[in-house]
């Protein structure tokens, strides 16, 4: 029996540990659940036992978009997800029926469904998940439990050293350590000290700062779309943005950002002035008629960061990383839960076509979740870096034409169906960037729009009356 099989109480099992109680984490429990005799979870929070705040999730105080790519991840793993979440209040929201959206190329117009995204808050997404989880037999839940290293070699990770309250510091031995520790995570440093790297990383910061508000709001906007004005990153100026989202009990998460120079702040007395400067007006006009419920949470930390733990030559057996642990990025994009969700469907995959015991199995899931990073990545920091004051890489010169091509597709997108799909398709990660390529798409991004531009937000007539001043 190998050391790895043996976990501090003695019988013989197969242990997987998962670094972080997060959304990424329960949902790496979930899939490992099917492989391994026990499954712990090392998390440094106590959980709630109801969809409340967490301490070490700041940014679960900002709208959160849950695109169709991840919604439909996260159903494979745990089947039966989204019909729990619509029954706690969340909406489904058909992409772009139900989205009013100005894009740095205008508005877009609202065609039949082509994608969708799960609107409700953070906390209610996390508990709807993790109260399916933590509730399972093979499943524990180490709480208020800090990791201290990897236990192994360069070769293989065998365990993890942990210390909590109760018993101080221990050693868990584990066939598998997957971290989903989140923004967070030392993986890069915690790899060097069992020998294996050097990891290669990249940061773009634009000096990005959220602030949100929550409002009830007002009667008879039960079925209001989701309502966003982007920033244009080809004026040199701040880019400052604008979202109303519908979350459960019938209120508004109003999120306001700006970059560096641009910030919003924490001032109620300036919320509303703020999302009425923003490139339209409509969000301050909605707002006006609905009912603050809460004071201003302001969050600075949203550096774009990737770890390219992919490229790592001498990766070790029985270690992942998932989530945000690999990569974090501008959160007005959306795309850090359905990254996560579909680096772990890679994870469950690879067990299922290969089981964990395989050589290599570790690398080439790393690999697999590489996918859907680099195409987040790719979307974010192209936007970023052209921000006054925007920190990191630079563009290579030869991106310039395919920068212009982008700015094409997305104003073809305004009113072509065919680009508009194609588009939301690859936003929502349920197509890879290289869809933007295709023949047919490029042909009619070579066409261009099909019609003039809208001059304000596609809303109904009735829609459109919550916009009026009260």
């Amino acid at each position: 029996m190998s050391e790895a099989h043996r976990d501090h109480d003695g019988p013989s099992l197969r242990h997987a540990v998962v670094v972080g109680g997060g959304l990424a984490g329960m949902l790496a429990a979930a899939s490992l659940d099917a492989h391994f005799d026990r499954v712990t979870v090392v998390e440094r929070d106590t959980l709630p036992d109801s969809p409340e705040p967490r301490r070490s999730l700041p940014q679960a105080h900002h709208a959160h978009l849950l695109w169709s790519g991840g919604a439909r991840a996260i159903e494979q793993l745990v089947p039966g997800t989204t019909d729990r979440w619509l029954d706690a209040g969340a909406r489904r929201i058909p992409l772009p029926t139900g989205l009013v959206s100005m894009s740095a190329s205008g508005w877009f117009r609202r065609f039949p469904e082509m994608q969708f995204l799960i609107a409700c808050s953070r906390d209610l997404l996390d508990w709807t998940v993790r109260e399916q989880i933590v509730h399972r037999p093979s499943v524990t839940v180490l709480h208020r439990t800090e990791l201290l290293g990897l236990e192994g070699t360069a070769e293989r990770v065998t365990g993890v050293r942990i210390r909590d309250e109760d018993t101080g510091e221990r050693v868990l031995h584990a066939d598998l350590v997957v971290d989903t520790s989140g923004r967070g995570s030392r993986a890069p440093h915690l790899l060097g000290e069992i020998g294996v790297g050097p990891v290669h990383s990249e940061e773009v910061d634009s000096g990005l700062a959220y602030a949100s508000r929550i409002f009830q709001a007002p009667e008879g906007t039960e079925d209001y779309p989701v309502v966003n004005v982007q920033s244009d990153p080809r004026v040199p100026v701040p880019g400052q943005t604008a979202t109303v989202m519908p979350i459960e009990h019938g209120r508004w998460l109003v999120t306001l950002s700006g970059t560096r120079g641009g910030q919003p702040t924490a001032s109620v007395d300036e919320f509303e002035n703020f999302a009425r400067g923003v490139r339209h007006p409509v969000v301050g006009e909605l707002i006006a008629r609905a009912k603050p419920l809460t004071d201003v949470v302001v969050t600075r930390s949203t550096v774009n960061r990737r770890h390219f733990l992919e490229r790592v030559k001498n990766w070790p057996e029985g270690f992942v990383v998932i989530g945000d642990a690999v990569a974090t990025y501008n959160p007005v994009y959306g795309h850090g839960m359905t990254v996560a969700a579909q680096g772990v469907l890679a994870l469950r995959d690879e067990l299922v076509r290969s089981g964990f015991g395989a050589p290599g199995f570790a690398r080439r899931v790393q690999r697999a979740i590489a996918g859907p990073v680099a195409t987040a990545w790719d979307l974010a920091v192209a936007q970023d870096i052209l921000y006054p004051g925007a920190k990191g890489k630079q563009p290579a010169r030869s991106s310039f034409l395919l920068r212009r091509y982008v700015d094409r597709l997305m104003l073809t997108a305004t009113s072509r169906p065919l680009v508009t799909k194609t588009l939301f398709d690859v936003m929502t990660l349920s197509a890879p960037a290289h869809a933007l390529l295709k023949p047919e798409v490029a042909f009619a991004v070579a066409r261009g729009p099909q019609r003039l531009p809208l001059t304000a937000p596609p809303l109904t007539e009735d829609e459109r009356r919550f916009t009026e001043t009260p």
